[in-house]
């Protein structure tokens, strides 16, 4: 089938854009690159590019999560399309973002040419960023702690084994807030969304606690808060 011709003005470039979230040191981090080139030379921002013509909006954010963290088949969502005209001062670019969830150890970053440094940043103490970039993360944490309060996606931070200790963690590190912790682990218990293994977590601080796995499927549907 033969490409129709549009003749209402040029069609605008698309581009992905990702937000990826894991936990470090205790704190929610957003994996942010330094622009090496024009527009904001030297300012954060998020990993991204522009789609090609053989990929999917989806392929191409995975290939993007790919090159700036080496790790593939993770949780990844489409989170909303941005397209103001002003967001890009090369032209009209509409860009489609995703956001995704790492384990702190599945982190491997890599420089390219058009990177000159990468960090992790605190998602609540943001550098200034490129673009709309600053939006886009307030988005995705908006998304991320709307879907924590009704999904499993938040056991994606967290080991294949880990303490109901870990899982009160994580939560109150992206939510802000504190849980009463006999009420918390009663209802994840209650719930049916982990399972006891046979191990024990020792050489810590306290004492030994039993280590669990998650039941369910990464993304299911369960009022958890």
């Amino acid at each position: 089938m033969e490409k129709k011709e549009f003749s209402e003005g040029a069609l605008p470039s698309v581009t992905v854009d990702v937000v990826i979230f894991t936990i470090k040191d205790d704190d929610l981090k957003v994996l942010l690159i330094k622009r090496s080139i024009e527009p904001f030379k030297d300012l954060w921002a998020l990993p991204g590019g522009f789609i090609k013509d053989s990929e999917s909006l989806e392929k191409a954010a995975e290939r993007k999560l790919m090159d700036e963290t080496g790790v593939k088949d993770i949780y990844l969502e489409q989170l909303y399309t941005f397209g103001s005209p002003e967001r890009d001062p090369r032209a009209r670019i509409v860009t489609v973002a995703y956001f995704a969830l790492i384990k702190p150890r599945d982190i491997g970053h890599k420089k390219k040419w058009d990177v000159s440094d990468v960090q992790w940043a605190s998602a609540y103490k943001l550098p200034k960023l490129a673009f709309d970039h600053s939006k886009i993360v307030e988005y995705a944490l908006k998304r991320l702690r709307w879907k924590l309060e009704y999904t499993t996606v938040g056991f994606q931070l967290l080991p294949e084994k880990f303490t109901l200790t870990q899982v009160q963690d994580i939560y109150e590190t992206i939510l802000g807030k504190k849980f009463d912790k006999r009420n918390f682990r009663k209802k994840i218990l209650e719930l049916g969304l982990v399972k006891p293994s046979r191990e024990i977590l020792k050489d810590v601080a306290h004492r030994p606690a039993r280590l669990y796995t998650l039941s369910k499927k990464i993304g299911d549907i369960i009022e958890i808060i």
